[in-house]
């Protein structure tokens, strides 16, 4: 192993914890910072974040000129996740002999190991519960890979957020035990079958790895780091955590363990300047003796709940809950006072505060958030909204279709006024997330991709998160392959196929040709089937008519003879002939490889096996030629293959397996990792709404604000104990709860405008539709603080008219005659002059509007 470095003197151990509301002044500091303790000259800067968004933002800033507060350049600097980089350094502490570089307690190993090990306990009493579900006698394989594939992630995340847990059920107590409600429950008899599957999982990965599962490895670290006086060289001088907004207390408890040997520098976003872990629910879990941040002036030290709305901000306390556990944790491995001098000697505080101003609703929304504002008792005091302040609006539309091209309106509208107001909007300024990129694709693409580049409405767009598997054609195509021994090979979906440009190559066709292949599939009376054979496995009579073998024997007879007498009662097809005669070559080859895999693919064996068969499928089926792209999904393909086989063998797991947990499981894969692609590149940006993509942008859109959307739905295992009654603590990581700081993040992360859209009125009836909750909360919100100017505050329809005042309704159709009626409201407006045209074109009998 390599030799110790002493600790040095220029860079020195400690965790030092920095707060700040806007991202900017953290990134400022941290250049401030890297500037003042540069690192040699070949050594890498690490940085952990929370996403590939972030990071290269991070990069960015790091890359601007000196002169604009960067470095630069952004060179020699490592992006990782806190929990990549977290096994890391266990394995730099303990050593990697004593630590596997993959533990057979990861969810993508321990998956297999489990549907290895299941079937052998059902046989216990405690495991009745599961027995109805897997099917008695011989477990149903796929009710067996869902079931494996839950429990490995519930394990996962016991290991990280229930250590305590773990080691009770290790040693045979079934309990559930809770330091800090000071409680000890009995397992429910229900669940006591996790306990006993946890013993067995320990005993069958035998006694050499059994405590290499992350709770265990994590208690050995902590004991090895108390006694360190050196640094292993193996871990970085410098870490640098960014802009996180959750971490477990496992990673916190080992960041101020590596303090002690390395400089641990967290710069972390905090929506408010006073100290707020006792407006929101479950504040006596939190109580602890250091505080970081001092009380609001005038309120209690501990608030009645039922006086908290005199005190506390509303938006705060019902989607900051994620956000106060985070940093209430902070707190109690902080000690602000050893570090803020050195801070000091920078000319630095180490609470970067920053008043975002009144000068608009959407920075009057932050302020009070930032300075835990409530809302006024006194109507009267209600703040007036300044006229033509567009600052934060909600948009209804009655499909995400019209929702984007909406959107693609506003948004040109918003750069004609910056650009009139001497503040020039660019695309990269402007963010658009969405509860789930893959519904608004097809629709960004529609709109915004269907204006050319040198037309001035042209807006360049990119879109971020969209899987693999729904939009590259070879993904797409594979997919199709993998479904053979379900499928009806109808005519439409060979062709569909054929649209793959790298299967195409593998066969030797030319796009040109798929126009001809098409009229002749169709002229020769193809249908569906793919043989007598393949009819017959779904329960119809082995009847060979209008299959593709029967067209294709009719292609080659109609080549052989023309327009001739019938032979064996099959009908010759005349059309084929000439120099196009040569696709029916290929379209035969390409026929064979799928009865091939049709007939292989039905036949359920190891995971060996299978892999090698899928590596026949890709050689057979695609030939990646010059597109880099295709060739990227080849190769990430196989390294799938690889993981997967190395995962089962790890595993012990060579049970035969149906195709359809092999699709699932290989497909899953390729999306792994692919998150956050083509971010931040110099055009308007579209994503999924994730944690930390909340990054500062002048004009922040959020579309498809839907009830029953966002937040979104997801529903935790009914086995998962963590989400029982009275078993939350502080700091668990709650899909639901990362949807609400999400939303305040994205709210807070607007620089000069917030763009709130969701489908509100129904395309069938016109029905009102209600948006999210989340945006009803902030909607009463401003209605309860805020009023249109010139309106008196105690007139009951004041916030109706306020609501009215911020929200657009708009038409179901982009032509109606509502955008070009001089006397309508001024707010519905179109830049597609096209449907002005139509309609001046239009007889006037055309009168209805629509």
């Amino acid at each position: 192993m390599p030799t110790p470095s002493p600790i040095t003197e220029d860079i020195q151990p400690g965790l030092m914890v920095v707060h700040g509301n806007h991202l900017e002044d953290l990134r400022d500091l941290l250049v401030a910072w890297l500037a003042r303790t540069p690192l040699a000259p070949l050594e890498d800067e690490l940085m952990l974040v929370q996403s590939n968004g972030i990071a290269q933002w991070l990069k960015l800033a790091l890359a601007r000129p000196r002169e604009a507060g960067g470095m630069g350049i952004s060179a020699a600097v490592e992006m990782q996740l806190p929990g990549r980089f977290l096994w890391r350094s266990y394995r730099a502490v303990l050593g990697r002999e004593a630590v596997p570089a993959d533990s057979p307690f990861d969810k993508s190993r321990l998956a297999w190991r489990l549907m290895r090990l299941l079937p052998a306990q059902l046989g216990h009493a405690e495991f009745a519960p599961l027995r109805h579900f897997l099917g008695e006698g011989h477990a149903d394989a796929g009710r067996l890979f869902q079931l494996a594939r839950q429990t490995a992630d519930l394990f996962d995340q016991y290991q990280v957020y229930r250590a305590d847990w773990l080691d009770d059920w290790e040693h045979g107590r079934d309990v559930l035990r809770d330091e800090l409600r000071g409680t000890r429950e009995r397992l429910p008899e229900r669940q006591r079958w996790q306990a006993r599957l946890w013993r067995a999982l320990l005993h069958d990965v035998g006694a050499a790895q059994r405590d290499s599962h992350r709770a265990a490895v994590h208690r050995a670290f902590l004991a090895r780091v108390a006694a360190l006086e050196q640094r292993p060289a193996a871990l970085p001088r410098r870490i640098v955590v960014f802009g996180i907004s959750s971490l477990p207390q496992q990673t916190l408890e080992a960041l101020t363990a590596l303090g002690r040997v390395c400089q641990v520098l967290l710069l972390v976003t905090n929506p408010c300047r006073h100290y707020w872990a006792d407006i929101i629910e479950d504040r006596e879990l939190l109580k602890a003796a250091q505080r970081r941040h001092a009380g609001k002036p005038g309120l209690p030290g501990e608030p009645r709940y039922e006086e908290l709305h005199l005190h506390a901000n509303p938006l705060l306390a019902a989607w900051g809950r994620q956000g106060r556990d985070y940093i209430r944790l902070l707190d109690s491995f902080d000690r602000p006072d050893a570090y803020r001098p050195r801070f000091a000697a920078l000319g630095r505080d180490i609470d970067l505060f920053a008043d975002p101003g009144r000068d608009s609703l959407l920075h009057q929304v932050q302020q009070a958030i930032l300075d835990l504002e409530p809302l006024p008792a006194d109507p009267a005091r209600r703040q007036p909204l300044v006229p033509g302040d567009d600052s934060l609006r909600f948009h209804v539309a009655h499909n995400p279709q019209r929702e984007v091209e909406v959107l693609h309106d506003e948004l040109l509208a918003l750069f004609e006024q910056a650009a009139r107001d001497g503040r020039p909007l660019a695309p990269r300024d402007v963010m658009v997330m969405v509860p789930d990129i893959r519904t608004y694709a097809p629709h960004i693409q529609a709109v915004f991709g269907r204006v050319p580049p040198g037309d001035p409405r042209h807006l360049p767009c990119s879109i971020a998160d969209r899987p693999a598997r729904g939009a590259a054609p070879l993904l797409v195509a594979l997919e199709r392959l993998l479904r053979l021994p379900e499928s009806r090979f109808a005519a439409g979906d060979i062709l569909d196929l054929l649209d793959a440009p790298a299967l195409r190559r593998r066969f030797g066709l030319d796009e040109a040709g798929l126009p001809v292949l098409r009229r002749w599939i169709e002229g020769a009376g193809i249908r569906w089937g793919l043989c007598g054979a393949q009819k017959e496995t779904l329960g119809l009579p082995p009847e060979e008519q209008n299959t593709w073998r029967f067209g294709l024997r009719r292609m080659l007879l109609g080549y052989a003879v023309g327009d001739g007498a019938s032979l064996d009662g099959i009908a010759p097809y005349a059309e084929v002939g000439g120099l196009d005669a040569a696709l029916v070559g290929p379209l035969a080859a390409l026929l064979e490889r799928l009865e091939h895999y049709w007939r292989l693919f039905d036949v359920p064996t190891a995971p060996a096996p299978w892999a090698a068969r899928l590596r026949g499928l890709l050689a057979d089926m695609f030939d990646a030629g010059r597109d880099d792209d295709d060739a990227l999904a080849l190769q990430r393909l196989d390294d799938a293959l690889a993981d997967w086989e190395q995962a089962c063998a790890e595993a012990g797991f060579d049970r035969p397996l149906p195709l359809a947990v092999v699709r699932e499981h290989w497909l899953a894969a390729i999306d792994e990792g692919r998150l956050s692609q083509r971010f931040l590149g110099g055009a308007v940006s579209f994503g999924t709404l994730l944690p930390m993509r909340a990054i500062p942008f002048r004009v922040v859109c959020l579309l498809g604000m839907n009830d029953g959307d966002y937040p979104r739905r997801h529903g935790a295992p009914d086995f998962d104990l963590m989400a029982g009654h009275g078993q939350q603590r502080p700091g668990d990581r709650s899909r639901r709860e990362d949807d609400r700081y999400l939303f305040l993040e994205a709210l807070l992360s607007a620089r000069d405008a917030l763009y709130v859209s969701w489908v509100g009125r129904s395309a069938r009836d016109n029905a009102e539709l209600p948006p999210s909750v989340l945006v009803g909360q902030l909607r009463d919100y401003l209605a309860a603080g805020w009023r249109r100017a010139g309106d008196d505050p105690h007139d009951p329809d004041a916030a109706k008219n306020l609501l009215a005042a911020l929200t657009t309704e708009y038409p179901l159709q982009a032509f109606s005659r509502r955008y070009f009626d001089a006397a309508g409201d001024p707010r519905l407006f179109t830049y597609a002059g096209e449907w002005q045209r139509a309609r001046r074109a239009a007889p006037a009998a055309d009168a209805a509007p629509l």
